[in-house]
């Protein structure tokens, strides 16, 4: 009986201490597929769900919560450079249950195709999500597009060429303006292009301290990330550098730099402008630039926040545009009456 016994204890130890060698084994020889699993089991907590959509034979990857056709506009959110959907995670936390919600990956970013560079620039990746928007009949009533960095360009562009589409449209500390103030990211990426140099770019990172680096430019608030999610997140992104390396080059190409900046006079639909005070990829002072272009904009500028406002600031980033779509709701139904 005793032997029995012990045998019992032997074997509910190795139940519990076999789970707990394999999470170390995958902390120390597998960070980036930890990371992915962490990312799974977010999706799966907050209700969304990973889905296809195609075009032809392109094929888009996204995530969803929630059906549209609820009092609130459906959100389309728009990741920037080199991120992913999953970026959105910590802002969805924070929206409503029951707020349709579509996150996608950008053209070639993460599950959606990857082509080539016709693609990769403002023009092309605003042609990709007129598709996507498509594919999965979001334009069928109007939406509201949310951009941040990249995606933000992509968003104000989108909203000047197909403003039916839209009920409105959020802009987080978007790229393509044309800054009254240059942040060091900015004099560096002139270097660059003025040397004609091969030099690592800051957003491209192939090293931990390179990775350091760039998180201390993006986010205001320091991370102090473990070594081995530093290591988890580099692992996941070395496989795609010269990837980002190409839309990089596009997207801060003469076609597509100041893409926002060009389109700014057709825009026509309620804007809201979110941006770090402490922004030091892309200075704050773009939003003094789309308040001069739209008057009637909505702007709120964040303390102690960087550049990566989805990140260091999610419940507030939700509350903003939640606030937005009860309001501009509450104006058309106000309108509705009226007539």
């Amino acid at each position: 009986m005793e032997q029995s016994a012990g045998k019992m204890l032997v074997l509910a130890g190795s139940v519990l201490v076999l789970p707990l060698l394999a999470f170390i084994t995958s902390v120390m020889f597998w960070p980036g597929a930890l990371i992915k699993a962490y990312n799974w089991y977010m999706r799966h907590k907050l209700g969304l769900v990973v889905r296809y959509a195609h075009s032809g034979s392109y094929r888009f990857c996204y995530s969803s919560r929630g059906t549209p056709g609820s009092a609130l506009p459906s959100l389309l959110l728009l990741h920037g450079f080199s991120a992913t959907k999953d970026m959105w995670l910590p802002v969805v936390k924070h929206l409503p249950r029951d707020q349709h919600v579509v996150c996608v990956d950008m053209p070639g970013h993460e599950g959606t195709s990857r082509t080539g560079a016709e693609d990769y620039s403002i023009q092309g990746q605003v042609g990709r999500i007129r598709q996507f928007v498509q594919s999965i009949g979001l334009d069928r009533r109007p939406f509201h597009l949310v951009g941040t960095s990249m995606g933000g360009n992509v968003a104000g562009v989108y909203a000047a060429h197909y403003p039916a589409h839209l009920s409105g449209v959020t802009l987080m500390c978007p790229a393509g303006l044309d800054y009254p103030t240059d942040t060091k990211f900015i004099r560096r990426l002139r270097e660059l292009e003025k040397n004609q140099q091969e030099e690592s770019i800051p957003l491209i990172p192939s090293t931990h301290q390179e990775m350091e680096e760039m998180l201390q430019l993006c986010c205001f608030t320091p991370l102090n990330l473990p070594r081995q999610v530093l290591r988890g997140l580099l692992d996941n992104r070395i496989p795609n550098n010269g990837f980002y390396r190409e839309v990089f080059m596009e997207i801060v190409g003469e076609k597509s730099r100041h893409s926002l900046q060009e389109n700014l006079r057709l825009l026509a639909s309620p804007l809201q402008v979110i941006w770090g005070k402490e922004d030091q990829v892309l200075d704050v002072s773009g939003a003094a630039v789309l308040q001069a272009a739209v008057p009637s904009c909505q702007v709120s500028l964040l303390d102690n926040c960087g550049h990566s406002v989805a990140l260091e600031r999610p419940r507030k980033a939700a509350q903003l545009i939640m606030d937005f779509l009860t309001a501009q709701n509450v104006g058309i139904e106000d309108v509705k009456k009226l007539s």
